[in-house]
């Protein structure tokens, strides 16, 4: 019976994290620009830094 308890817990945090994932806004959006503006530069990802130039600046 632990098993299918844990196979519980682990299904819950499994279907929160696609929730906040899904919450996320995409990039290129007017949200995202507009909250990587708001975080530090020194925590952006190379990625980022490039879709924040492709898609916000040009």
């Amino acid at each position: 019976m632990g098993a299918f308890k844990r196979m519980g817990v682990v299904g819950v945090f499994a279907v929160l994290a696609l929730f906040t994932i899904g919450c996320a806004p995409e990039i290129g959006s007017e949200k995202w620009c507009a909250n990587m503006k708001e975080k530090a530069k020194g925590e952006w990802t190379a990625n980022e830094a490039a879709d924040f130039a492709k898609h916000c600046l040009l």
